[in-house]
């Protein structure tokens, strides 16, 4: 069944833009959507929270998620959570059967 990810990256003060240009730079975002499974991977800036960077992915299933966790890219988002990400919130959800198509 599709999953569908939502994460909530807050990075460290006034370093919003900087974490987004280093993961635009990194290539992170192209390799993962680029993935076999993945419907949808896009970045969307906060109105509310200058700080606040929300990440939705859509999958075509649970294994897709599971492999994605395993490429080297995703690896390296480590390190740039590391220098940039004060907290980040991950939502998993599943669609539910009814909404198969």
């Amino acid at each position: 069944m599709k999953q569908f990810v939502e994460v909530h990256y807050l990075a460290r003060s006034g370093m919003r833009q900087a974490f987004y240009d280093a993961l635009m730079q990194s290539g992170i975002a192209d390799k993962s959507r680029a993935e076999e499974g993945n419907e949808m991977y896009a970045y969307w800036f906060s109105p509310d929270n200058e700080n606040e960077l929300l990440l939705l992915e859509i999958w075509r299933d649970a294994e897709a998620v599971r492999l994605h966790g395993e490429t080297p890219h995703f690896k390296a988002l480590g390190d740039l959570k590391a220098e940039y990400v004060a907290e980040n919130v991950i939502r998993r959800y599943t669609l539910t059967e009814g909404e198969q198509k």
